[in-house]
């Protein structure tokens, strides 16, 4: 007759030990080896395979380690744990250690029975690892059970690398380029958002009708919307509400994406409100309708919204948890994150060469006479001309390459029927929108002629272009490898930006062996695919890794704005040089956001504008546009979104006066010029107004729904079940020394140090070169280990899900439960103590707890298993045990050795307390009920509003607790002293 197992109990079967899982049935264990992970279930038939109950064994005392084998095994045990008791499932197991901030949109989620959020923290906080969090922990949870990522095409690679390797989530991605791939494979009548559960797709793939339709009929539970700020509109025309087709078709999706009650829906986006207020109440209303009428001028109304709703700037978390600014108790937990403390600017002018000169000169009198001509033709020429002028303007001073392109290609407004539809097809393509999102195939050199054969004057033109290619006649390019040259110099990787695909290719090939022997160069443009492009990067670095740690080593990477927004590059670069000056100054942040965020090595990033000062255009726009954007900055500490119509009207302005006047006549200050005095004062007027609004709403909006405390709170407990980020620095650190790895620690005050591991076990090698890449380990290189969670190709993060450590962890862990593992031990499960550090006989414990979780949800209960690692110690003799509080027991892990201990004696010492385990169940047992206890308070409290899952919660500890290690504290004054094993 087969035993009835209960979830959590100790089982042997197949020469190993197993703990039950609640998915078993009479006839059938599924098991989870002890001490394995989720990856190594499997199901035992009692009836084929013998199974019997087990018991976990008690150490030896034959089997002694040093002062530290008690810290080494308990952090080797923790981080192996990949299922936390606590009310956060996910945490043990990603890949990412969170900042304290970012918990908070994550106890936001927990405390809605359906999430729905509008994460709007700034540029290069983490948005995507606050949304990965919550998504995480609801599939972890049950609460979801799929799910899908919108956002845009040039992104999707890196939202799928963020959730594979941050969080261990696959997902698929769906592409104009992958959907008939991804449709070949389903079955008839199938969807592909039923095939595949977790999706990335491209906002423009979504458009389509088809494609929309099958999307909303088979959504997934859990929608994040990327950039969401793209996918609403504005009702009133006077606030841009002849919004873009696209933005309407967005729009509309999303709302019926968001009219199912039961979606968990998660909207991101650093720019919320924009000026335009009832787009962002259309923002508001996909969250729930009715913020949508909210009275945000009430207490009430703003409260309501804070339930929904987080948005926060670098300063309110540059510190965190801290006494001053939060009100805690003390600074015990403050978190200071590593962003750059600023941006080192500056704006570099160069002049034009005589040769260049002219050749402009006389574009500015071609484009004159054009508008002109154009201007008695009637109202549609004339906006054809307008938008070709400004193409071959920008051109002309943006490179020779662009502007003879520019010149021998016809023109987009050409094909225009009227007015109207001249300024829809040329607008784009000469403009930088702040709001524009349709960056794909913006870095094409636009047209300046009117058919598909340029004119002869036209062509003249662009011969004369062609030939001032090179440092000789390109004064531009001068300037730029000198700036250059300056950075590399300092240590710096910069990124150069260009606003067209020439431009760029022709500055990566003038570039290349100029810049030093050991400078890799790369272009990456809108001519490559999203994937491409980040293939091109990883190349660029790739090979800049390959020399190894000489100094001399440098990345440049030339680039178009096709990647100005999204796209993360803090990890291979920290300066920016503006090589062409963006026409509106929210382009220049965006593209200055690439590398100043979060996880940015670099405390200080340098940035580079470069601009004509004789070239009519530059200066002028540098002083109105980017003077005032820099003030208002200054003055408010925030960075405002320049509104398009501001800046349109500046550069329509600066264009308007240089066809009239030509370059000479720009000496003159812009706010000067007869006719646009009371539009500038109008556009000032605005643009202070749009950043007054901006503070007031950042002032009004800000996160208040979870309160520091709350999240003090919940820390406290992670640390407590999982270990902090210096624990696993410092058993990184002891344990790789112990497995005869070369560790060089330069103590410089970064925490870094780097370990080659040539001479640890073979175990440990296959190991490391897994995660790390074979040729690392092969050839014995040196490893970094980074305090940040921020690393590069080949590097290890010192948190406790990084795959390095990982696999260091199972190694110690491993090892120190097989006494007769050969080769180096760091970790053992006894050890006897003579230190200074107690006055009496102390005994630590490492106990093991296995919990059994019911955890209600909304689509039903959940059964789960979960563990926790303690440390309980008790003052004298095990029968006359006097308990220490944890905080007491904890410090024991830090006491050395001050006097060695005879080996027997150690022997006699720790036999009494391996003898007396028996007796020190009940204590083990009442401690474990204790700690079930708190654990379930801890899911009830972070889960508080919502009474529904709380109800039917239970947390039961499943007996015997595991006792792992033993050690015994002596004061030295006990033990006489010999020589012998240092215990």
């Amino acid at each position: 007759m087969s035993l009835t197992y209960t979830a959590g109990s100790l089982v042997a079967a197949r020469g190993r030990e197993w703990v039950v899982l609640p998915e078993s049935a009479a006839d059938m264990l599924v098991l989870r080896p002890l001490g394995g992970s989720e990856d190594d279930v499997a199901a035992v038939f009692p009836a084929f395979e013998e199974v019997r109950p087990a018991e976990f064994a008690a150490p030896s005392a034959d089997d002694l380690g040093d002062q530290r084998a008690a810290g080494l095994l308990r952090t080797a045990l923790r981080i192996g744990f990949r299922s936390g008791a606590g009310p956060f499932r996910s945490l043990a197991s990603i890949a990412v250690e969170p900042r304290a901030y970012q918990l908070v949109p994550l106890l936001m989620a927990l405390r809605q029975r359906t999430v729905r959020l509008l994460i709007s923290d700034d540029v290069g906080i983490g948005k995507t690892v606050e949304a990965g969090l919550i998504a995480k922990e609801l599939l972890a949870q049950g609460e979801a059970t799929r799910l899908a990522v919108l956002c845009s095409p040039a992104l999707a690679e890196q939202w799928q690398g963020e959730l594979r390797e941050k969080f261990g989530i696959d997902a698929e991605l769906v592409l104009a380029s992958t959907v008939t791939r991804l449709e070949r494979d389903l079955e008839l009548g199938q969807s592909l958002f039923d095939r595949h559960p977790f999706t990335i797709i491209s906002t423009d793939f979504i458009k389509s009708t088809r494609h929309r339709e099958d999307f909303v009929r088979h959504c997934p539970d859990l929608v994040i919307v990327d950039e969401a700020h793209t996918c609403v509109a504005a009702d009133d025309p006077a606030q841009g509400g002849g919004s873009s087709a696209t933005n309407q078709l967005r729009y509309e999706l999303l709302r019926r994406v968001s009219a199912d009650a039961d979606r968990h829906l998660l909207l991101l986006t650093a720019t919320p409100h924009s000026g335009k207020e009832s787009a962002f109440r259309n923002l508001l209303g996909l969250v729930r309708p009715e913020l949508a009428t909210l009275d945000l001028e009430t207490q009430a109304g703003r409260a309501r919204l804070a339930e929904h709703f987080v948005a926060r700037k670098r300063a309110d978390v540059r510190t965190y948890l801290t006494k001053e600014e939060d009100g805690l108790a003390d600074d015990s937990l403050a978190e200071r994150t590593a962003f750059p403390s600023d941006r080192w600017t500056k704006d570099e002018p160069y002049k034009l060469t005589p040769a260049y000169r002219a050749l402009l000169d006389d574009a500015i009198a071609y484009a004159r006479d054009r508008v002109a001509a154009a201007g008695e033709q009637g109202r549609r020429e004339a906006r054809i001309a307008w938008w070709s002028v400004i193409a071959l303007l920008r051109s002309m001073v943006s490179s020779p390459a662009a502007a003879a392109q520019t010149l021998k290609t016809r023109s987009e407004s050409a094909a225009a029927r009227t007015a109207h539809e001249a300024d829809v097809l040329g607008a784009p393509v000469a403009a930088d929108s702040a709001d524009n999102d349709r960056l794909e195939g913006m870095d094409v050199a636009p047209g300046a002629a009117e058919s598909e054969d340029a004119g002869a004057r036209l062509l003249e033109l662009a011969r004369r272009a062609e030939q001032l290619t090179g440092p000789a006649e390109d004064a531009k390019l001068k300037a730029l490898t000198r700036h250059l040259k300056a950075l590399i110099a300092e240590g710096y990787h910069p990124i150069v930006f260009c606003r067209y695909i020439p431009t760029a290719e022709y500055l990566a090939e003038q570039l290349d062996g100029k810049l030093g022997r050991k400078t890799r160069i790369a272009a990456v443009t809108g001519t490559l695919s999203p994937q491409q492009r980040l293939e091109r990067i990883e190349q660029l670095a790739a090979e800049a890794a390959e020399e190894g740690d000489d100094p001399a080593a440098r990345r440049v990477l030339i680039a178009t704005d096709c990647l100005s927004e999204g796209v993360n590059l803090q990890h291979h670069f920290d300066a920016v040089v503006h090589y062409d000056l963006a026409w509106n100054p929210t382009r220049h942040d965006q593209r200055e956001g690439r590398v100043d965020r979060y996880g940015q090595k670099r405390d200080q990033v340098r940035v580079i504008t470069m601009y004509g000062e004789d070239n009519g255009i530059d200066g002028k726009v540098l002083e109105v546009l980017f003077e005032k954007h820099r003030q208002i900055k200054k003055d408010l500490g925030i960075s405002v979104s320049v509104p398009d119509e501001t800046a349109s009207g500046v550069t329509d302005a600066v264009v308007e006066w240089l066809l009239l006047h030509g370059r000479q006549g720009s000496q003159e200050s812009l706010f000067e010029m007869d006719g646009h005095q009371e539009s500038f004062d109008r556009i000032d007027r605005e643009w202070s107004s749009a950043a007054e609004r901006e503070k007031t709403s950042r002032s009004k909006y800000a996160q208040r729904a979870i309160h520091p405390e709350e999240v003090a709170r919940e820390v406290v407990a992670v640390r407590a079940a999982l270990g902090g980020a210096e624990e696993v620095r410092e058993f990184a650190l002891e344990a790789l020394r112990d497995l005869d790895a070369l560790v060089r620690d330069p103590r410089d005050g970064s925490g870094d140090f780097t370990a080659q591991v040539g001479g640890t076990p073979a175990g440990l090698r296959d190991a490391l070169a897994a995660t790390l890449g074979n040729r690392l380990v092969e050839e014995d290189r040196a490893i970094p280990f980074r305090t940040t969670p921020a690393i590069g190709r080949g590097e290890a993060a010192l948190v406790r899900t990084d795959p390095a450590i990982g696999a260091v962890a199972s190694y110690v862990l491993d090892s120190a439960l097989d006494a007769k593992a050969l080769g180096p031990r760091p970790a053992r499960r006894c050890g006897v103590v003579t230190t200074d550090a107690v006055t009496v006989r102390t005994t630590l414990l490492l106990v093991r707890y296995r919990f059994h979780l019911t955890l209600p949800s909304r689509t039903g209960e959940r059964q789960v298993v979960a563990e926790d690692a303690r440390l309980l110690a008790y003052e004298g003799l095990p029968q006359r045990a006097r308990w220490l509080d944890d905080d007491r027991a904890a410090a024991l892990l830090a006491a050395r050795a001050t006097a060695n201990t005879h080996e027997q004696a150690a022997r006699n010492q720790i036999g009494r307390d391996l003898g007396a385990l028996p007796d020190l169940a009940d204590r083990l047992a009442e401690y474990g009920t204790r700690l079930a206890a708190e654990l379930d308070a801890s899911h009830r409290r972070v889960r508080k509003a919502n009474e529904e899952i709380v109800r039917g919660l239970k947390v039961v500890p499943q007996e015997p607790a595991d006792v792992l290690g033993v050690y015994v504290y002596l004061p030295q004054q006990s033990v006489p002293l010999a020589s012998g094993a240092e215990a």
